[in-house]
């Protein structure tokens, strides 16, 4: 399989041609799941408003796909559709070979001989026990649906196995939590394969929230806080707009009126992030989207996104992305034209 640097690079010099994705639809499908990619990558465009995926669902058989609700599906394909795909994603699935035992079922391995080498694989919420079963996640690491992260650890022992995040990017290998986190990690897909403007423009179209952190706690069975207590979110939106100031933990705590105590832990409750890494983060998605949009200097970036200088900035860019700030620029310049055609961020 490719590296995620390569995969960008492919995309961007292939933009006539349509990224393939196969949506493979394994009964009984958890029917929320199946639509997320169609309907994400379905709205994402360039520039002069031409698709940048192809999105075509397929199934082992013809005929209706039961799902986990009251409803049934209908494939666009069939299994031929993994053959020429570049990105198959496997949604939720209650499919008991996989989910009980471990294991593929010969017509479901099958399918999976079908998929080219180098094809980026992705699981949403328990279509990560497919991926498990079929070894991609072997010495990778993966997410599911917190609720059946026993089951999972229980069946693959030797997979890194976190549940506590919204997705996991390994390159070509991806993984979300349950249900809405495949919306986050469809975004964070096409986030990292054509920049923050193509995906705030998907985001908007489904009303959704353009961010959240892969690294962002699961929602995990807690409490539900009193709705008359105060929360972070004020400040958060106050933090966004002040970038630039130092943001330190008494700083935004003392904006909340709480002690730093009080405020770092109802943060991280309401983020799954401490106070400075989230701080940090907006920082480099401001320093993307200007280096996006834009011919500031890098300095300059580095100035107004509150990373101060341009090492600093280089060093979370190669951290986070593996690309300099001007392999990053030249990589989505693209999106400059996408902007100043109107094309809403």
């Amino acid at each position: 399989m490719g590296t995620a640097s390569g995969t960008i690079a492919n995309m961007h010099e292939n933009r006539a041609t349509p990224h393939r994705v196969a949506v493979l639809l394994l009964p009984p499908i958890v029917g929320f799941d199946a639509t997320i990619p169609s309907l994400l990558f379905g709205q994402a465009v360039d520039d002069r408003g031409e698709p940048l995926y192809e999105v075509r669902t397929c199934s082992l058989e013809a005929g209706p796909i039961e799902s986990t609700t009251d409803y049934q599906l209908l494939a666009s394909g069939g299994p031929e559709v993994l053959e020429t795909a570049d990105t198959v994603v496997v949604p939720g699935t209650r499919l008991a070979a996989a989910r009980r035992r471990g294991v593929l079922p010969a017509e479901v391995a099958e399918s999976f001989a079908r998929i080219r080498p180098g094809t980026r694989m992705v699981s949403i919420c328990t279509g990560a026990f497919v991926l498990a079963a079929a070894g991609v996640f072997d010495g990778r690491r993966a997410t599911t649906h917190w609720r059946y992260a026993d089951d999972f650890r229980r069946l693959f022992g030797g997979i890194d196995l976190d549940e506590s995040v919204l997705f996991t990017d390994d390159g070509d290998v991806l993984s979300s939590a349950g249900l809405a986190a495949g919306i986050d990690l469809c975004l964070h897909i096409i986030r990292r394969d054509h920049g923050s403007v193509v995906a705030n423009h998907v985001a908007r179209h489904c009303v959704v929230a353009p961010w959240r952190e892969g690294g962002q706690a699961q929602f995990i069975e807690r409490n539900v806080p009193d709705t008359a207590a105060r929360g972070t979110a004020a400040t958060q939106e106050w933090a966004l707009a002040n970038l630039t100031e130092p943001l330190s933990v008494p700083q935004l705590a003392s904006h909340a009126g709480m002690s730093p105590r009080t405020f770092s832990r109802r943060f991280r409750e309401e983020t799954g992030q401490s106070p400075g890494t989230w701080v940090r983060e907006r920082r480099v998605d401001l320093a993307r989207r200007l280096l996006e949009s834009g011919d500031l200097s890098v300095d300059l970036v580095a100035e107004r996104s509150g990373l101060g200088t341009a090492d600093n900035l280089r060093h979370h860019l190669r951290k986070g992305l593996g690309m300099s700030p001007s392999s990053y620029r030249k990589t989505f310049a693209g999106n400059h034209a996408e902007q100043s055609a109107g094309i809403p961020a």
